[in-house]
């Protein structure tokens, strides 16, 4: 029995309104373990008022429409933060405003905030956590929908890289099989998932033809303000693309810096090398194998390159 998922149970049943975040630049994780657990307790609790708020990522429209609420609406309120390590992160700075504090995660716990926590860092993803609440409450009435089980299932897909990922268990194939049996089309979902745009395509020859590789099994790709103008690519569009690298041979680790305005995005992923460590450097975190930093100059960038380099002659 889960324990933490049956504190978090009771804490939901002592409130009249729920208000769920997740982090900034949404992958289907966040918004499948946000999503998924205000459908449940939307069935489960149907006098209740659940919110799922945060900016939305236009490309991922078609698993949900976020809530627009006042800042009244938190006075009393619990929030549940999903899928986020550390506040820095959360979208919407709001999430203080409510009377109690819920975090749940799958990322190394930097950052404990909240009044309670469950951080599960063996689990594939957020929503498998999801599943696994569900599961736990299920005999004290949680109820599981088809649309609570297609956002799950999006998001545990999402997150192990259609289970190719190392944290991918016995258990997420098993959350996995039990998801499709509610009857949500997968045809569609994947459709929509790994659906890309033909300037997406164009600018993934791109990467595939720059691309830097390092003696050490170190890539990198730069993409510029200009660059990405000219493939008319946002950088979140830009960002989903740091999984191409993945299968070429001889690379170790690799970097996507992706020009913003303010800022220029990190994105550090490994076949080994633990990379988290390098982008806590820089002020950001993550997982051993996948993480996330913001630098704020190309010599910057070169930095990280340096210590990634470092990193995998390490390992």
């Amino acid at each position: 029995m889960n324990e933490k998922a049956l504190e978090i149970l009771k804490v939901i049943q002592q409130f009249e309104t729920i208000i769920i975040h997740r982090h900034v630049r949404p992958d289907p994780d966040a918004y499948g373990s946000q999503g998924g657990l205000a459908e449940i307790l939307k069935a489960s609790f149907p006098q209740k008022n659940v919110y799922t708020v945060g900016r939305e990522e236009e490309s991922l429209n078609f698993l949900r429409r976020l809530d627009q609420i006042d800042d009244h609406v938190y006075k009393n309120a619990l929030v549940i933060v999903c899928d986020t390590a550390n506040q820095e992160r959360i979208c919407d700075g709001r999430y203080r405003l409510g009377k109690k504090l819920i975090k749940i995660d799958h990322h190394p716990n930097e950052d404990p905030y909240g009044d309670l926590l469950w951080v599960d860092t063996n689990a594939s993803s957020t929503s498998e956590m999801i599943y696994e609440f569900y599961l736990a409450g299920k005999e004290k009435g949680l109820v599981m929908t088809k649309e609570a089980a297609r956002l799950i299932y999006a998001g545990i897909v999402g997150d192990t890289g259609r289970f190719l990922f190392s944290r991918t268990s016995s258990k997420t194939f098993q959350y996995a099989s039990e998801l499709v049996e509610y009857g949500f089309s997968l045809t569609d979902l994947y459709d929509e998932l790994y659906r890309t745009k033909v300037n997406i395509a164009h600018l993934s020859g791109y990467v595939l033809q720059n691309f830097q590789l390092s003696p050490s099994g170190v890539a990198f790709v730069k993409m510029t303000k200009e660059l990405l103008g000219k493939y008319n690519a946002s950088p979140s569009e830009a960002s989903q693309l740091v999984s191409l690298l993945g299968n070429v041979d001889g690379i170790q680790a690799w970097v996507f810096f992706i020009e913003e305005d303010k800022e220029i995005r990190v994105r550090l992923r490994s076949k080994g090398t633990i990379v988290n460590e390098v982008a806590k450097k820089y002020g950001g975190g993550g997982h051993p194998f996948a993480a996330g930093a913001s630098i704020y100059s190309w010599e910057d960038a070169d930095q990280v390159i340096a210590d990634l380099e470092l990193a995998c002659q390490a390992h």
